[in-house]
Formats: C-alpha cells, sequence, structure tokens
C-alpha cells in the first residue's frame, strides 16, 4: 500500500477514499494532576462536519491533536485512514523555511500521483506487463487528488486569504498570522480527506473568511472545527460535540445543526437544574426536621408545669422515635445529582427607559478617530458601531467610558449615571488576587467613588459567570475565557445605566456568547457594542448603526 507524506499529517494511504475517517474510542488524556480529556469518543468520516466545542480549557486542542496522533492518550484508542491535514492555531517557523516549503509539503501528494501517472505510461509503453496495475492505481490516487489542478487551487486559496504569495519569502519574516494564513492555504489547496481545523478564523478578514467558509462546505472529504467563530460554526456544522460535562461527565455529541445543538444543550440544563434544586429543596426539608424533632426532644414534648412525672416519661419515647425517623430519612436521602455548571444570570439594572445617560458633541482624536461624532445615549438605547481594523471603535468606547480625553469635542454623563466598559483584552488585574478578591475590590471602589451604595451592589456569584472554584481561584491562573467572564462581572457589579462593550465575543464560548446577546437585546441599561464578530452583526442588525471611517 502506498504511503504519501503530508505537512502536520500522519503518513497514511491514499487509497483510503470514501473510506476515510478517524474514530477514536474512550480516550483519556491527563496533564499532571489534571484530567484534559475523560472518556471521549468520536468519529470524523467522509462528508463528516463536525465542531468540537466547550469552554476554554475543556481539552477542544488536545483532542484535535489527539486525532492526527501528535499526542498518544493515556486511555482509549485512535483508528485512522486516509490523508489528515491539521490546522494548529500557531505555527512556527523553522530556520531556513519559506512560503515554498509549505507550498512544495503541500503539493508533493499530488505531484507524486502525477509522477507516478507518467512513469506508469511510459512503462505500459514500453510493454511492461505490471505497468497496468501500477497505471490504475496512480490514476485513481491522482483522480481523487485532482492532482492536474493542485497547485492552481494553492494559489487561488493564497490569493483568497491574503497570504504572501511570494514562495522565497522566509516564514520567519512573516507575521504570526501571515504565516497562518499561508498554512490555512496549503491545506485548503491539498484536498485532505479529513481536515482538523483550530480556530481557522482566526487572522482573517472578511473575504478571507467568505473563502474559508465556502471551501470547507465544498471539502468532499470530513471536517472536525474547534472555532469561537459561531457564524462558521453555523454555516458548516452539524454535528457538535460538546466537551463541557454534562450531568454524567462526560461529553456529548448533538446531531443537527447549531440551533439543534443550543435546544438540545438548554433542555437537558434545564433539567439538570431543575432535579439538583429538588433534591437540594428535598435534603433541606429533611435537614429543618430533624432539627424540629431534637427541637421537641429538649423543650417540646414537655407537657406544662405541675404535670405528672410519668407523663413526661411516657411521652419521650414516642419523640426519640421521631427523632431517629427523621435522622434516618436524612441519612437515607442521596444527593446524587451535582451541581450544574453556572449560567449568565444578568441583573435587573432598573434603568428607567429614556434615562439620560452620555451625551458626546463634535468628538474626534487626532490620529485615531475621525470626527466630529455626535452621539445621545439615553437609557434602553443600542448602538453597534462598525468600521474596518483602525478606524477608532476601541478609540471612541475609550472616550465615551472616559478612559480617553478626546483631542476635539467634549462628552458630558448625566449626574448619578454609572459607565461600564469591557474592552476587547483581559483587563490588567494583580495575578496574586482571587476573582472574588478583585471583585471585592472594585465594588469597593465603586462605593467609594462612584456613589453606588454597598447595597446596590451586584453579588459575584448571583451573575452565574464563574462557578466557585473559579471565584477562588488567583487571576494570574485563570484561563482567558475566565478572565474574560470576570471582566464582564465587573462590568455589571455596579449596575451601569450605560454598558460600552469592544468584541465583547472575545475568549468567550458560543453557548456564553449567546446568553450574552440575549440579555444585551433585553437590558433596560442602554448598550454599545463594537465588533467584527459575524454572527453577533446578524443578531444586532436591528440595531442602529455608527459607520466609523479610517482617521
Amino acid at each position: 500500500m502506498n504511503l504519501i507524506p503530508t505537512t502536520e499529517t500522519m503518513s497514511l494511504p491514499v487509497e483510503a477514499g470514501d473510506s476515510a475517517h478517524v474514530r477514536a474510542t474512550g480516550v483519556t488524556v491527563t496533564r499532571g494532576s489534571r484530567r484534559v480529556l475523560t472518556d471521549v469518543s468520536i468519529t470524523v468520516s467522509a462528508r463528516s462536519r463536525v465542531a468540537v466545542v466547550g469552554e476554554n480549557g475543556r481539552g477542544k486542542t488536545t483532542l484535535l491533536h489527539v486525532l492526527a496522533g501528535l499526542i498518544t492518550p493515556d486511555d482509549g484508542a485512535v483508528h485512522r485512514a486516509g490523508t489528515i491535514g491539521l490546522a494548529r492555531q500557531e505555527l512556527s517557523a523553522r530556520e531556513g523555511e519559506t512560503v515554498g516549503t509549505l507550498t512544495s509539503e503541500a503539493l508533493a501528494a499530488s505531484l507524486a500521483a502525477l509522477d507516478a501517472l507518467e512513469e506508469a505510461t511510459l512503462a505500459m509503453t514500453e510493454g511492461d506487463p505490471a505497468a497496468d496495475d501500477r497505471y490504475a492505481t496512480a490514476l485513481d490516487a491522482a483522480t481523487r487528488l485532482d492532482a492536474w489542478d493542485a497547485e492552481r487551487r494553492v494559489d487561488v486559496a493564497l490569493e483568497a486569504l491574503g497570504a504572501c504569495t511570494d514562495r522565497d519569502r522566509p516564514l520567519a519574516t512573516l507575521s504570526v498570522g501571515q504565516r497562518y494564513r499561508v498554512r490555512l492555504a496549503c491545506l485548503l489547496g491539498a484536498r485532505h480527506d479529513v481536515l482538523l481545523l483550530d480556530e481557522p478564523t482566526n487572522h482573517l478578514d472578511a473575504g478571507g473568511l467568505d473563502f474559508l467558509t465556502r471551501r470547507l462546505r465544498e471539502h468532499d472529504g470530513g471536517l472536525a472545527v474547534v472555532s469561537h467563530d459561531r457564524a462558521l460554526l453555523r454555516d458548516v456544522a452539524d454535528r457538535f460535540l460538546d466537551l463541557d460535562p454534562a450531568r454524567d461527565g462526560k461529553p456529548r455529541l448533538y446531531a443537527g445543526g447549531y440551533d439543534a445543538w443550543q435546544d438540545a444543550r438548554r433542555r437537558e440544563r434545564e433539567r439538570w437544574e431543575q432535579d439538583h434544586e429538588q433534591q437540594q429543596a428535598e435534603h433541606r426539608r429533611l435537614q429543618d426536621a430533624v432539627s424540629k424533632a431534637r427541637d421537641r426532644l429538649s423543650t417540646g414534648w414537655r407537657p406544662d408545669k405541675g404535670t405528672g412525672k410519668h407523663q413526661r416519661q411516657s411521652r419521650a419515647p414516642g419523640v426519640v422515635q421521631a427523632l431517629n425517623r427523621q435522622r434516618e430519612a436524612l441519612l437515607a436521602h442521596r444527593i446524587d445529582v451535582p451541581e450544574p455548571p453556572p449560567s449568565l444570570r444578568w441583573p435587573d439594572l432598573g434603568v428607567r427607559p429614556g434615562a439620560p445617560q452620555l451625551r458626546a458633541h463634535g468628538v474626534a482624536v487626532g490620529g485615531r478617530l475621525a470626527g466630529p461624532i455626535d452621539l445621545t445615549l439615553d437609557g434602553g438605547d443600542r448602538l453597534l458601531v462598525t468600521g474596518p481594523n483602525g478606524a477608532g471603535k476601541s478609540t471612541l468606547l475609550a472616550v465615551l467610558a472616559g478612559a480617553l480625553e478626546p483631542t476635539e469635542g467634549h462628552v458630558r454623563t448625566a449626574q448619578g449615571a454609572r459607565i461600564a466598559q469591557v474592552t476587547q483584552e483581559t483587563a490588567g488585574q494583580d495575578p496574586a488576587l482571587t476573582a472574588r478578591e478583585v471583585y471585592a475590590r472594585h465594588v469597593g471602589r465603586l462605593v467609594a467613588h462612584k456613589g453606588l451604595r454597598d447595597a446596590d451592589a451586584v453579588p459575584l456569584g448571583s451573575l452565574g459567570l464563574l462557578d466557585s472554584e473559579a471565584m477562588r481561584t488567583p487571576v494570574g491562573r485563570m484561563s482567558q475565557g475566565q478572565q474574560r467572564r470576570l471582566d464582564l462581572a465587573l462590568a455589571l457589579a455596579g449596575r451601569p445605566g450605560l454598558i460600552l462593550l469592544d468584541e465583547p465575543t472575545n475568549h468567550l464560548s458560543p453557548a456564553l456568547v449567546d446568553e450574552l446577546t440575549d440579555a444585551m437585546l433585553k437590558t433596560s441599561a442602554a448598550v454599545v457594542v463594537a465588533t467584527h464578530d459575524r454572527q453577533l452583526l446578524r443578531d444586532l442588525a436591528g440595531w442602529p448603526r455608527l459607520e466609523i471611517g479610517p482617521p
């Protein structure tokens, strides 16, 4: 069986074709004391369109590396057939490698098939009796790879993704984003049987995103993709492997598209929460019954003063028996429904519709934000800020938040109005402090300087953004997703009347982003959003829009 090597792939038989697949069974991976993957089973076969989803740190990238053969699982098995192409999130540049190094590796299988076909053809003309079989094998490989068109496909992909086309350009001279685009173009042009893509929309502009989506929809083989891009997941995936633990602690595979996954996940979560609450309520009832029985034993069973001793003695055994029965019922009651993971519980911000929040007049920032920009934002208002990179969207939000002084114009905040901002990147917090300590300090500053009453502050635990373990974790050890959740919690802590969100979907799971989008649509506060997120732009398409051009 001929083996055709591919870059970042297993060297696998090109004859696999429609039988190509990657099958993982019972995969478990442990890193130190932490279990990254537990009993994961998934098959990516020809025509599969699998999205691997879950919160940051659930092992999505690890699973792709297990499927590709880069990581050997501690338990379980992986079987592969066909060529497998892996797009990692980052691509290192080894000394001496050029753009041509990657394109040559992408074309190697196609060129090898064409060479074999040419050699077999020549052997047939020379009367070699074994040449017929070699010719048939080479022709099948070349046809499946569409080898005659391989170089053109790579060139088209390089151009469409905005990647460097200079084959002599050293990879070390390219940015991380540029290297990624070259690698992705090579993968898309190589016609692998199975594609494993880790955050493939990183570093792509709108044109590149459209091309990637179209190519993945046209891909003849299997596909497994890890992505926070909900638009991509909606457009290409028809099965969702959710690595967030379900009630039994295991991942779930959902059939159907994005909405089917979300609906099924929501129903399961609601049942889980209801069962957990019912079990906890019953446990509390039994504890209360034991407590009351104990009180009756010490005081409540005693008859009125002056009653005979024999009456007190006759009542005592019955009270003791009642206490014992209640204790036995409490001990017999099993707590077997684990605590559900938190889901976003947006607080009632109590903002009156139309209540003045902010006025901006003739605002501009030299070299960063072209003006003049005039804005009126009141309770319940919505605004979507769009424009190309570098146009000044983040600058405008910083000016509105009071974090940056405009060089022209001015911003006025209504008396008593509170403004909260979530920036693109996670806020710099003391890495030694726990999330709970950071939150407490933030609330203290709001009480001291922003006129917030201590009783009006939103408790961290009520938001459903961080579980109890995350709240005890030092910020320096939190994942990006957890830090992003903390940033959102800090923004909501003071019940703001105006919320400024700059790329709010960064580092958040698709499930949480859907919850956040729903909350933004319903909240009584004024909301301003600046984003490139395609699905969020679709979801907020009905909002008034401010298009900002280059300064």
